[in-house]
This record gives structure tokens, sequence and C-alpha cells, in this order.
């Protein structure tokens, strides 16, 4: 009987030792596995940044043309000059246009003479008429020799006209307020009609011309349009501007060839840092809600495809692809493929394949580089 006791006794204790080894063995399994950071997605609210070339293009920018044949006698302004509107720029020779404005005065004067002989003639040949003494025939003839030196009249005043306006065409004014631009030409030379003297800028404010591909201008109308949204100007060396534009207009359509919409935004210049035709690069900022947001770091690709690891309830590792939308910093906005609430390996993906079981380390709030 003491033996059987005794025999069952080791049994037990037997069956105690092995169990014991097994959990250890567990144990040290677990103890075992690496170790990697995990990231639970969640939706969030962002600010999406675009960058765009951007020309810049004075409000007005207008070309300064001769509009008669002539010698440029003076030029009364330098380039790159502030000027005030009718501010005289350049004087072309008139010697010629004064003259022909003289004969055609002369002229006007001559036809009101001869306008006025003949009304007295038919106002005598009207008294006569009605006198019986002569037909009424001679009236009719006087009276058209009236009309005729009137229009006489008519064409001598527009001949004026015309000669006082070739006049002033040898005075050539600033349209506007504005700097201006190269001149070309010298005193001296000879111009003909249309030939470019100067350009005339108005840059106490600027446009700012920038192209947006057709998804980043549905970004843009999603996220609000109808307030007119500020941006921000970088200039060619680097540095940021010291002032905000708005966008004010979106053209009607997109470019055949790129697929791109224009935008136009306007930026105020008091300092008149900004010059017509310079160029700068344009920040428009988008607010996107409920978004998913991805490091990058996160991310691996293979044959073009975006993958991360998810993990499951057991700390395996699965691949999976997902579908990335605009990069922002250095995350990515999902678009589909993920779901909110699952768990990301957030680092050391190349550490890792498919169906590894790892421990999670769940990443602290703030440390991920968003």
């Amino acid at each position: 009987m003491h033996q059987i006791t005794g025999g069952i006794a080791i049994a037990m204790l037997a069956a105690t030792l092995g169990g014991c080894v097994t959990k250890g063995e567990s144990v040290n399994q677990d103890n075992d596995l690496q170790s990697f950071p995990i990231l639970k997605l969640e939706k969030t609210d962002t600010v999406l940044h675009r960058h765009y070339v951007a020309d810049i293009q004075a409000v007005r920018n207008v070309e300064v043309r001769a509009r008669i044949n002539g010698f440029l006698n003076k030029i009364h302004i330098d380039e790159g000059q502030q000027v005030k509107k009718g501010q005289l720029l350049f004087s072309m020779n008139d010697e010629e246009h004064r003259a022909e404005l003289a004969r055609a005065k002369a002229a006007l004067s001559s036809a009101i003479a001869e306008a006025k002989g003949a009304s007295l003639e038919a106002d005598r040949i009207k008294l006569l008429v009605e006198k019986k003494v002569i037909s009424a025939t001679e009236l009719e003839v006087a009276q058209a020799k009236l009309a005729a030196f009137n229009a006489k009249i008519d064409e001598a005043r527009s001949a004026e006209f015309n000669a006082a306006t070739q006049l002033s065409y040898t005075s050539i004014r600033a349209p506007f307020d504005g700097f201006i631009d190269r001149i070309p030409l010298k005193a001296g030379s000879f111009v003909s009609e249309g030939s470019l003297l100067t350009s005339v800028s108005d840059i106490h404010e600027v446009y700012a011309y920038f192209n947006v591909s057709e998804t980043e201008y549905l970004e843009y109308i999603k996220s609000g349009r109808d307030a007119r949204r500020s941006v921000e100007l970088e200039l060619a060396d680097g540095s940021a501007y010291h002032h905000d534009g708005k966008v004010e207009t979106v053209e009607s359509e997109f470019e055949e060839n790129t697929g791109s919409i224009a935008f136009r935004a306007r930026f105020p210049n008091p300092q008149q840092v900004l010059k017509h035709g310079a160029s700068g690069k344009v920040t428009l900022t988008n607010r996107i809600d409920s978004c998913l947001l991805l490091p990058q770091k996160a991310v691996f690709e293979m044959q073009d495809k975006n993958y991360v690891y998810v993990l499951d309830s057991n700390n395996h590792v699965k691949m999976r692809s997902f579908e990335p939308g605009a990069r922002i910093s250095h995350s990515y906005l999902v678009q589909s493929g993920l779901k909110p609430g699952e768990r990301i390996v957030y680092e050391g993906v190349r550490n890792l394949r498919d169906g590894m079981k790892i421990s999670p380390k769940q990443v602290q709030e703030g440390r991920q580089a968003l």
C-alpha cells in the first residue's frame, strides 16, 4: 500500500515538474519576441500645404507705343522711374502736325465764312420770293448752296479735330501711375507707327498666377472655396514674402495638355519689392477634416504598390496594400485600404516578414513625426 501511494506521489510530482517546464518555455518564447513600435490609426483634422510655381505680374502692365510716324525728339523719363498718370514721357517732332492743324483751322474758318455768305444770300432771295419778284426755284437753289457750305463746315471741323488728334500723338503721356520699364529707342530715332517706346507697370499690387491639378482643385473646392483663401509667397531666393495674398479667381476650364487649371492670387506690394515678370512659389493651404494620416516610415513599396504591416489580435503582422493620397510633411493621407482603429507597425518594417509574431509597443502620442 505504501508503495502504491509513493508511486502516485512520484507521478504527480513528475507531472507538476513537466507542467512547469512547459509554462517556462512559453514564457521564454514570448520574451524572445522582437519588440516593435505600434501606431493605432485614428481620424484627425489636418492642414494640407500645396506648393506651386507662380508667375508674378503687375495688376496693370501696358505697352506704350507710337501712334504716328516721326522722329523722337526727347525722352523725358528714365528706365525704372516712377511716374504719375498724364506725365509726359516722350516728345516727337510736331512741326508737320502743327502746320496741318493750322491749315485745318484756316479751312474751317473759310468754310464758316462761305456758309455765312450763303445764308445771307438765301435770306435775300427768300424776301424776293415772298414779294413774288423771283420764282421759288431760286430760293431752293440758294438753300441747297447753303446746305453744301454747312457740310463743308462739318468736313473742315472734322479735319481740324483729326489734325489736333495727330498733334496730340506727338506727346506721349503715362496712362496711369506706375514704373517705367526698358526704353529701347534713343532720342533722334525715327519711330514708325506701332513702335514700342516702353512699358508702364502698376505694381502697387501684383497678381500671382499658378496652375493646379484637377485633383488638387477638387480639394480646394471641398475645403470651402467661397471664402477667399489666404496664400503665402516664397521669393526666388527662398525667403518668405512679408504679406499674404488672397485667391481671387479660378479660370473656367482646364488646359487640355496639362490637365491643370490656373488660379490667380492678389498680393499687396507697398514696398514695390515684387516686379512684373518675377517668379516665386505660392503655398495654398487646405483644411481636411476626419482623415487618416499614416507616417511615411511605416510604409514600404513593392511592385509600385504601397504596403504597411497591420497587427492582428494575436500580435501577428500581415502585409496590406493601401492607396495613398496627398503627402503631408512626413506622412501620407490615406485614401483607401486602411480603417480607423487598426494597429500599424510604425517603425522597423524592414525587419518583419508576413505572419511574424511580435511584441507590440504602443507609440506615445506626439512621438510620431507627422
